[in-house]
């Protein structure tokens, strides 16, 4: 749908969002959910009535928290000049934080001795044969042989050289009001946009180590659209639930959805999460199922359903939507090769996975369900780690993320109720921590959800999770395991609602949990296993608002960041956070910050780079021991419109050939000046 700039003010969201982001954000990447009835309507148990006692706490389990330290000093977001030096002595990367950037700065901010430079832009050429990007002549045609729109997700896999590689984006949605002119048919505009988003695979160069990368077109080059297809693989692939009147095998489907955040497994490929795939389908007939998912019978803000008869979930197609909400898998090294979807790993907005090889050699995926109120999972492959070398290894590696156990998490605290009281005021033991369990839905091949069939837990993961009561969790985006220490970090984007739809308890223990926080997991019988400990790391937000926590960090001496939303590491330990929210909580652009985790500063937050006005920061990579930080910049100048655009990234007034007035969604790269 154009959406034009007078129009705005009447948007669903315009007078919801409290200037927390574009109500265009809104409608176009997750369908005004927080309007929509609550997804999760069940009356789960604050995790607070199931204390288990005999569990120990965090002393006992080597965590090394830093005390609380109770200051409330004025902060005036005062990091910077004067601030001390934000540099580890183990990284390559030493660096002064940046000043918070005021939201209205349409500038990508880093660090003095630093540059940044954009590896590729939306429209630039991704396959042979991609002509010059000309948006005021775009077609379906041109857009599939280009660079898709907003990407989030991205990972830079260099090849042994150390010279090339591929470079893997995800492309989560469009906003046709700042991409095209108005001259071009609603039709013309579907088909492309339909071409705009899925994935992208780019080869990649450089002319030395730590030299810039710049993209070009090479063998491995590819694009991944709506239309692109895929097999659904696992224990629900073939069922009576994926069958559609197009595909009556159930086993394979057109394209893929709202790709947000996603993960790089051990054998090379790349894992994609099928997020807010509910907004792209109109659905005549409500039931449990339909309304937990946030599927309605209202229009969908791209209108596909109009011209292609799988978006109306009707007439042979009332499947159809059960095909997305799935872990994504390609390989990036082979482009005729078949992606795959992933039913073992349950159907829910998925923001991504993260894989790790547990200390018996299963594979061990993580991952959140972003909405309000929704849960957080993990999945343990069936079959073992292959670590060899040659092709029959990696073909077995391929296979383990399609049968395994699925788990949905349940957190207890230490702390007695009435010190949880919504003001983020630490409890008297000088944490917000405890103990938790993963509850199977499946395990060893069966259900473990009374009523529910294998199929029927895998398809619609959500009411089965409901129906073990797990805890309601406060938008869990991001969750990754650290690549040493193996402690799982979980970003809590926020939730407006905690406290009143969704009762407090020690995980999300602020009312109005506007400026999300960051959980630490400890996993206590192995990565495999059922039970962990955890512990609030950060809780976000202004440092001078006693509301706040940063480790037991002094809280004058930190960067304010707000809405975690992805995390990285870099090869000194540190843990990098992106955000998606700060314009309207703290009046500033988005950025990335970096969180020490060990020793005397530990839960120290400094900001590396800020993004441009209406963009989010998203899929961090962090490439410290060559000097580089790579990010993907979406949405810049959201809440524009073609005639008045609120951005220029990253051409910022160049002329000639394939540059454009307004902004285009980019990977950057920043290097060591």
């Amino acid at each position: 749908m154009t959406i034009e700039r007078q129009d705005r003010r009447s948007l669903p969201m315009a007078d919801h969002v409290r200037g927390k982001r574009s109500p265009v954000t809104c409608m176009l990447k997750c369908a005004n959910a927080c309007l929509g009835p609550e997804c999760n309507r069940t009356d789960n148990p604050t995790f607070r009535s199931v204390v288990d006692a005999v569990l120990t706490r965090r002393a006992a389990l080597g965590l090394g928290l830093a005390g609380a330290v109770a200051i409330a000093l004025p902060s005036a977001f005062g990091v910077g000049p004067g601030r001390p030096a934000a540099a580890a002595a183990s990284t390559t990367l030493p660096f002064q934080p940046i000043p918070p950037v005021p939201a209205s700065v349409d500038a990508l901010t880093v660090p003095d001795g630093y540059a940044w430079h954009p590896v590729i832009r939306w429209g630039d050429p991704v396959l042979p044969g991609a002509p010059a990007f000309d948006p005021e002549a775009q077609t379906p045609e041109a857009q599939a042989l280009q660079f898709g729109y907003n990407n989030d997700y991205l990972d830079v896999l260099a090849d042994p050289s150390g010279l090339t590689g591929v470079l893997v984006v995800n492309h989560e949605y469009s906003n046709e009001g700042i991409m095209f002119p108005p001259s071009l048919g609603a039709v013309e505009r579907s088909r492309i946009t339909k071409m705009a988003q899925g994935m992208s695979v780019v080869e990649i160069e450089r002319d030395a180590i730590g030299a810039p990368w710049r993209a070009t077109v090479g063998r491995r080059s590819r694009r991944i659209t709506v239309e692109t297809p895929f097999a659904l693989v696992g224990p629900a692939a073939g069922g009576a639930l994926l069958r559609t009147v197009d595909d009556p095998s159930g086993r394979m489907v057109r394209g893929t959805l709202g790709n947000c955040a996603g993960g790089t497994t051990p054998w090379g490929t790349v894992l994609s999460g099928e997020e807010n795939f509910n907004g792209y389908f109109t659905t005549p007939t409500a039931t449990a199922a339909t309304s937990r998912y946030g599927l309605s019978a209202s229009p969908s803000s791209t209108r596909w359903e109009l011209e292609d008869p799988r978006f109306r979930a009707a007439d042979g197609h009332e499947q159809e939507a059960n095909r997305f909400g799935y872990i994504v898998e390609i390989d990036p090294q082979d482009p005729t090769s078949t992606p795959v979807k992933h039913t073992a790993l349950g159907r829910f907005k998925h923001e991504g996975a993260n894989v790790r090889i547990g200390e018996d050699r299963r594979v061990v995926a993580y991952m959140g369900d972003d909405e309000r109120g929704d849960y957080l999972y993990k999945f343990v492959s069936k079959h073992r780690y292959n670590d060899g070398t040659g092709p029959g290894a990696r073909r077995q590696n391929l296979q383990l993320l399609s049968e395994g156990d699925l788990f949905v998490a349940r957190f207890s605290g230490t702390s007695p109720a009435a010190e949880v009281d919504g003001s983020g005021a630490l409890p008297a033991d000088g944490a917000f921590d405890g103990t938790g369990q993963w509850i199977p839905l499946t395990l060893g091949g069966r259900s473990m959800v009374p009523g529910m069939s294998v199929e029927e837990v895998l398809v619609h993961t959500r009411l089965a999770a409901d129906l073990v009561r797990p805890t309601k969790m406060d938008r869990p985006e991001d969750v990754e395991p650290h690549p040493t220490t193996g402690r799982v970090y979980v970003a809590l984007t926020n939730n407006s609602q905690r406290g009143s739809r969704h009762p407090l308890d020690e995980a999300n223990p602020r009312t109005g949990n506007r400026d999300g926080h960051v959980v630490e997991l400890t996993e206590l019988q192995g990565a495999s296993g059922t039970a962990f400990a955890w512990s609030i790391l950060l809780l976000c937000g202004d440092p001078a608002s006693p509301s706040t926590y940063f480790a037991g960090y002094p809280k004058e001496l930190v960067s304010p960041i707000s809405c975690p939303d992805n995390v990285a590491f870099d090869a000194a330990g540190n843990l990098w956070i992106s955000t998606d929210g700060q314009p309207g909580t703290l009046g500033l652009d988005d950025g990335l910050f970096k969180v020490s985790l060990e020793g005397p500063t530990r839960g120290r937050v400094e900001q590396f780079l800020a993004v441009p006005v209406d963009a989010e920061t998203c899929g961090p990579v962090i490439h410290d021991r060559e000097g580089s930080v790579f990010v993907a910049v979406q949405h810049p100048g959201e809440d524009g419109s073609w005639e008045v655009q609120r951005s220029a990234f990253p051409d910022y007034g160049a002329t000639g050939p394939g540059t454009f007035a307004g902004p285009r969604p980019s990977v950057v790269q920043v290097v060591r000046a």
